[in-house]
């Protein structure tokens, strides 16, 4: 068996005449952490949706754990162990954090229906929450409601969200966008604490945390391809500079 996750092979999503991404080739190993970087516009969340059948190609083809799932639906995709965060948050402001983690458990089982139904989860899946909350740092906020969380929490319990379904890779969409300080740092520290054997694929502008978490770069401009490498190989490449990291430093 492959050890490669996830592969992008010309990859096109165009919007009548506008190329949004515009025949993008990638390929991400099996536990690796990757990032997406690229100036507003490049993109980049274009091809994550791509990825997770929100958009699917106009042409190209996707591989993902040695399937095609080019043509398949964002459920069959997500079923196969494909989990998102968004740039915004998508919770559920009066249900609680409990609550929350079992419409996400359940969103991908036969019993997502009739949750309210159910009288009580299963030893296993119970664990399964309880190991997502206490990875994203949550463990004491089970019965809070969402809207009572700070913002960074809420985040967090996004990530906890898709972490319950056990994906077995995971697309964060700025995950850091409008945190504090403070908050960025217990994120940061949530992240690069997630098992190792879980790829993920994030996509953030906020260049020091990037830095600091990922194995692998890849910069997009205009949709295209512009370059890719290790961390610090793409924070002194040229071009990169030139569209994305500014010169300001030097």
């Amino acid at each position: 068996m492959s050890e490669t996750a996830l592969i992008l092979e010309d990859i096109v999503v165009a919007f009548g005449a506008l190329k949004a991404v515009n025949n993008v080739s990638i390929r991400i190993n099996k536990g690796e952490r990757r990032a997406i970087i690229g100036p507003n516009g490049a993109g980049k969340t274009t091809l994550f949706n791509a990825v997770t059948g929100l958009y699917p190609p106009t042409s190209g083809q996707i591989v993902f754990d040695d399937k095609n799932i080019t043509r398949l639906s964002a459920f069959r995709r997500s079923r196969l162990g494909i989990s998102q965060t968004f740039q915004i948050t998508n919770l559920f402001p009066t249900l609680t954090v409990h609550q929350n983690m079992l419409l996400a458990l359940y969103g991908n089982s036969a019993h997502k229906f009739s949750i309210l139904g159910r009288k009580r989860m299963t030893g296993a899946e119970a664990s399964m929450v309880e190991e997502a909350l206490a990875i994203s740092g949550l463990s004491g906020r089970v019965a809070t409601a969402v809207q009572e969380l700070s913002y960074g929490e809420q985040r967090q319990l996004e990530l906890a969200m898709a972490l319950v379904t056990q994906p077995k890779i995971l697309l964060l969409d700025e995950p850091a966008a409008g945190l504090s300080p403070a908050e960025r740092r217990v994120l940061t520290s949530i992240i690069a604490d997630l098992p190792r054997d879980l790829t993920m694929v994030m996509i953030e502008h906020d260049m020091d945390l990037v830095l600091q978490l990922v194995d692998w770069v890849t910069c997009l401009n205009n949709g295209e391809m512009l370059a890719e490498g290790a961390p610090a190989e793409i924070s002194e490449n040229e071009y990169v500079r030139d569209v994305y990291l500014g010169r300001a430093r030097e």
